[in-house]
């Protein structure tokens, strides 16, 4: 299933889980999700990750065929698992936690009967928190795709030419991701996320409000992904904040940097200040044991202070967040929100995202990725925070 290297990731994070599920009091947990199949096994496969509070791990495949490993085990459909489970000397669960915020009713139910003796309950949030903390290995993929993603975002001066539109820049710039080595998928948690390879607003358009969680709006170019880039001419005196995938190694990074034609007002240039200010604050305060909550505190106080408040994280609709959690999906723990109760903790990689929407202008500010380690904070995505020019 994995290489030798990748053993010893695989019992560090089944450590991770068996520690959970012992504080949770639950007997075991089946995963059968992409992403927690892909977090367990270091390659995506369609079956079951089924692991247990006395530390056993198997994996039960049904494709691709021929994988190979002492723990794998082919199956056709998982009422299999009961009984080649028991042929192995493992007892049967009284409780099992199963991945009720991304599975099918369908599944949930299916997967639920498998072990009818079994009380059934949410494993998500196990695997949410376990996976929020970042190891060793993990945050190397991490550093490798920030490298990637900002070598791209240097590169964007130059790109504009008079009519073009945001889709045709979002466009372009796609194409230097994906040159770049960026894998393209942008993962997401939520049944009703959905976004292609991120966001590009131009101008007003950032003022379009979207039904979409995302800290920018953007009516989109169609009313079946009203998110983004709506074909907007970019015209000078617009800002264009870029905010696309950093995908290069299946953990992702979070970038936003601000882009100009010519000069903008001084209320946004006052508000994209107030934004990097936000951010070298968070720098210093973040670190183990503080309080998501007081994070975000922190960059609404200096909003409201600075007179912005009326344009933080939104104008015509305004983001309940600040940042989140960042890893194999975009959406990760822990929430930086007014009333998370997350806690930081060493390994967190976070994005910060202090944004303001200009009337008239459109979106500044930046995005950045940290990393919380036992002595603070480190940035990775660490370069130009001042809004660059595209022409």
């Amino acid at each position: 299933m994995y290489t030798q290297e990748f053993a010893a990731e695989v019992q560090l994070r089944k450590d991770k889980i068996v520690a959970a599920l012992r504080s949770m009091n639950t007997d075991a947990i089946l995963l059968g999700t992409n992403v927690n199949n892909y977090y367990m096994a270091g390659r995506v496969f369609s079956g079951y990750v089924y692991i247990n509070s006395d530390g056993y791990l198997h994996y039960y495949v049904k494709r691709p065929a021929l994988l190979k490993g002492d723990d794998i085990t082919y199956i056709r459909k998982p009422e299999e698992i009961p009984a080649l489970l028991q042929e192995a000397g493992v007892s049967m669960p009284s409780t099992i936690g199963l991945e009720m915020d991304f599975m099918s009713y369908n599944d949930i139910t299916r997967l639920a009967k498998v072990f009818p003796e079994a009380t059934a309950m949410n494993g998500s949030g196990i695997m949410r928190y376990v996976r929020s903390t970042k190891t060793a290995y993990e945050i190397e993929k991490i550093r490798i795709s920030a490298q990637g993603h900002m070598s791209v975002y240097k590169s964007l001066q130059g790109t504009y030419y008079p009519g073009i539109t945001d889709t045709e820049l979002q466009i372009e710039i796609e194409s230097r991701l994906r040159r770049a080595g960026c894998l393209g998928i942008f993962r997401v948690a939520g049944p009703s996320m959905e976004v292609f390879m991120g966001s590009l607003i131009s101008g007003d358009n950032a003022d379009n409000p979207s039904p979409y969680d995302f800290a920018m709006g953007g009516a989109g170019l169609d009313s079946s992904l009203p998110v983004g880039g709506n074909g907007t001419v970019i015209e000078p005196g617009m800002s264009t904040m870029v905010d696309l995938c950093g995908n290069f190694t299946g953990y992702m990074t979070d970038i936003s940097r601000t882009y100009s034609v010519g000069r903008l007002s001084d209320l946004a240039y006052k508000a994209h200040d107030c934004s990097v200010a936000i951010h070298h604050a968070i720098a210093k305060m973040a670190r183990p044991g503080v309080k998501a909550s007081d994070i975000y505190n922190l960059a609404y106080n200096m909003a409201a202070e600075a007179e912005l408040s009326a344009y933080f994280m939104g104008h015509n609709q305004q983001a309940g967040f600040m940042g989140h959690g960042v890893g194999i999906e975009i959406n990760e723990a822990p929430v930086l929100a007014p009333r998370s109760r997350d806690v930081l903790e060493a390994g967190n990689v976070i994005a910060v995202e202090p944004k303001f929407v200009i009337p008239g202008t459109g979106a500044v500010g930046i995005e950045n990725t940290y990393l919380i380690t036992s002595d603070g904070c480190e940035c990775l995505t660490d370069f130009n925070e001042e809004i660059m020019p595209l022409d």
